[in-house]
Formats: structure tokens, sequence, C-alpha cells
């Protein structure tokens, strides 16, 4: 029987190689976030960053070998998996925790559904969550990056939410406490900025993200509380690294849009008005959730397409 020609909207990426060029730039522009944390946080930064990526690429490997599938390890995705896994942990977190991780990340949410390109939610984000409801006490513990060993401070989210004024600069240096890939917002940016300007992600949906909870708090709080809470948390991090995801962020332009308004309005509710003084991964994730309706609103019309009337 002869297939189907099937036409989906782009990007159109097939080919290993392309795949392993933009993994590979991701992992460049998670370079200075990572060297950032083992300057902030010291060599256990290192140690957690190499387990966890250590663990999904032999998660990968091992699973394919055993499934009798192609082994896709050369395509570098596993890595940047890996890497994000880790950003999402904190400093004090034990070797054990990004085994455990990276085996949720890549078995679970991205093996299981047919690897790379089938899943539906973002893995580290999706493991990092796993792990969270599973050892909250860990990974609620935050030590001062000045001084690692000393006992876990309060992060610039509570502080906010407990109206204690923070410092912009310290924000901005990483000198807060938080998970390894979050603190140093200099870092994030510069490789966020990276991406954008290299073309691997597209600027709408980190810019609709920043821009719906900075308004949303402008409006509530005003300006100083507005650029505290942007650059405070995961947002950024999320904003231009796990939310910009090509298998689970839209694939139009308006989707994006949607995309990135959507995740803005739930990190504001959930930081507002919830007891929880995050949100960033669990409204990425649910938007994940939400990506196919989306596409399926907002895909493109098919040149030439005739209008049916009535």
């Amino acid at each position: 029987m002869q297939k189907k020609l099937i036409i989906t909207s782009s990007p159109h990426l097939r080919d290993r190689a392309s795949t392993q060029r933009i993994m590979q730039e991701v992992c460049l522009a998670l370079a200075p976030a990572g060297i950032a944390s083992v300057i902030l946080f010291g060599t256990n930064a290192l140690k957690l960053i190499a387990v966890s990526v250590i663990t999904c690429v032999l998660c990968e490997f091992l699973y394919q070998k055993l499934t009798g599938r192609k082994v896709t390890v050369s395509d570098w995705s596993a890595v940047v998996t890996g890497l994000l896994l880790a950003y999402n942990l904190p400093s004090s977190a034990p070797i054990w925790m990004p085994v455990v991780g990276g085996v949720i990340a890549i078995l679970l949410v991205k093996q299981c559904f047919g690897g790379i390109g089938s899943n539906f939610l973002n893995p580290a984000l999706a493991a990092r969550a796993v792990l969270f409801v599973s050892w909250g006490s860990i990974m609620g513990t935050y030590p001062d990056p000045v001084v690692v060993d000393t006992v876990s401070s309060a992060t610039p989210l509570s502080l906010i939410a407990g109206g204690t004024e923070v410092n912009i600069m310290d924000l901005l240096l990483g000198k807060i406490p938080g998970v390894l890939g979050e603190t140093c917002k200099i870092a994030i940016l510069l490789g966020g900025l990276y991406l954008i300007i290299r073309g691997i992600i597209d600027w709408k949906i980190p810019v609709c993200i920043l821009g719906t909870t900075f308004v949303c708090y402008l409006l509530k709080d005003g300006a100083q509380i507005a650029l505290a809470e942007i650059l405070s948390g995961g947002l950024m991090l999320g904003a231009f690294f796990m939310a910009t995801d090509y298998v689970t962020s839209p694939v139009s332009n308006l989707g994006r849009i949607l995309m990135g308004i959507g995740c803005g309005l739930l990190i504001f509710v959930i930081r507002a008005f919830a007891n929880y003084p995050e949100g960033c991964s669990f409204a990425i994730l649910f938007m994940n959730v939400l990506t196919p309706i989306i596409d399926r609103f907002t895909e493109p019309k098919f040149f030439g397409e005739v209008k049916k009337n009535g």
C-alpha cells in the first residue's frame, strides 16, 4: 500500500546532523551558567553536573541497545537533558539524585514515548517535578552560594513573598540561594541571547513569558517587585532553555506567543496566589500538555486553500 504524504508545519528537523548541531549549540549556550554554578557553589556542583550528564547518556545508550533500536546518543540530546536536569538541582543534593532524575527523564519521559521528537513533556522538567514531589526537603534546601557549607538560606522568591526587598545586582550576579543553573542571571541571559542570535530558538516564547510575568507583577506590586520576580527562581532558565524545546512547544508563531503568554500567566498565578513561591516548572509542563491543542487551532492554512461556504 502506498504511504500517505504527511504535510506538517515547520520546522522539519529530520537530519541527525542538524539535530546534533542544534544540541551542541544549546550545550555551548548552557556553558556560562554551568561555569557560574561551579564558581558559586564549588566542586559539588561540577560532580552533580557530570553525574547527571553521564547518567542520561548511559540510560539512552543502554535502553536503545537492549531494545534493538538505533543508538542516537551522538545527537547530544541526552547531554542537553543531563545539563538541564543538573541545573535544576540544589548544590547540596546527594549524588544519587541526578541518577534517579536521569533515569526518569530518559527512560520514562523520553524513550518510553518513542525517543527524541515523540515525548510530550520536557524530560528534564518532568524529572525535576517528580524529584521535587518525592524529596521536597532535599530539593527545597538551598545553601548560600558564598559559603556553601552553611545552613540553607531563604530564596529570593521566599523573601519577596515575605515582603523583604532583594538586591537586583545580587540576582544578576548569582549571589543568592537557588538551584545550580538558575542563580547567575547574567550567565543565563548570555546563553539565551546567543541561541536567539544564532537562530536556534525563537524569541517569541521567552519574551512573552518574561513580558507577561513582568506586566502582571507591574500591575499588582509595581516595577521593583516585577523586575525582582523575573530575575528570581528558575524563570529565565525555563524561558530560554526549556519552554523553547522544539518537541514540546508549538510550531506556529501565534502558537508560540500563546504558549509564552500562558506560561507567564500561570507563573504569576502560582507565585502570587498559591502556597508555592516558584511555579515555573509546573507552568511550562502544563503548557507542554496543551501544545497539541494550541497547534491544532493555530496551524497555518495551506496555500491556495478555499474557504468553505456556510
